[in-house]
């Protein structure tokens, strides 16, 4: 009993402490006062004056299109790159894993000076060096996410596809990619997610006159958080909020209704 108790509470407490910070965020975001710590009333206005500051919108912009152009790129060379290191042997399937997950690995400082220095002798710092940046830290994790389902892949299923006269581009998509699709969806996301978190590759890429959100609010400290930066952080928490929520109780919704209509 008593230890049950102890458990719940011990749960409590971490859900406590991830979540009661977010709370406040939300709360702040809807104070009409600038004050951290004294209620100004309710407002929507720091939302209003979000919508209409052009450096945040662009901030924004420059966040998702880096994120979701980085992530499908690292996907797609991530895929190839993990069909190909599956079919190695042994000792090179061992290495060229090894050297692959260097970049996971190494402190992102690291990593974003080499990147800095690279860009800065081929080319100039902006958005196409974030964007290269991105990918580059990328593809490791997506590989990660997919070489353990094509391990897991049952191969006779490809070949028993080429017998009956399909050609190995037709077996790969018709056979082989719906069985790895979930691993590269979750890969492309986790992919999305590591680029829109980022912030010291980012930093040191970026060059000048171009942000991200993470790069925009950095330089805020500077100056002070401006309430809008609240209701920016409430509004991303929502969306994905109702990502998550949809992700995992649409299927269920689906399976129902699809185990009432076989009634």
């Amino acid at each position: 009993m008593v230890k049950r108790f102890f458990m719940k509470f011990y749960l409590v407490l971490i859900i406590a402490f991830l979540y009661i910070p977010i709370a406040v965020l939300v709360v702040l975001s809807f104070n009409a006062s600038r004050s951290r710590v004294v209620w100004g009333g309710f407002t929507l206005k720091w939302y209003q004056i979000l919508l209409h500051n052009s450096d945040v919108v662009a901030a924004l912009q420059n966040t998702l299109t880096i994120g979701f152009a980085s992530a499908a790129i690292a996907t797609g060379i991530g895929l190839l790159a993990a069909i190909g290191i599956d079919a190695m042997k042994k000792r090179s399937y061992s290495l060229t894993l090894g050297i692959g997950n260097i970049p996971m690995l190494n402190a992102d400082i690291v990593t974003g000076i080499a990147l800095m220095l690279w860009f800065s002798r081929f080319t100039s710092l902006g958005y196409v060096s974030i964007l290269l940046a991105h990918v580059t830290f990328n593809i490791p994790y997506v590989i990660l996410s997919i070489l353990p389902k094509l391990q897991q892949m049952d191969m006779s299923v490809y070949e028993a596809a080429r017998d009956l006269g399909a050609n190995s581009v037709t077996a790969f998509f018709r056979v082989v990619f719906p069985m790895i699709f979930p691993s590269v969806v979750s890969g492309f996301f986790m992919a999305l997610t590591m680029s829109m978190d980022d912030f010291v590759v980012t930093y040191f890429t970026k060059g000048a006159g171009i942000n991200t959100l993470s790069t925009m609010i950095y330089g805020e400290l500077k100056r002070g958080i401006k309430p809008e930066m609240y209701a920016l952080s409430t509004l991303i928490f929502a969306v994905v909020l109702v990502v998550l929520l949809l992700a995992n109780f649409v299927p269920e919704i689906r399976q129902k209704q699809l185990k009432k209509a076989a009634m």
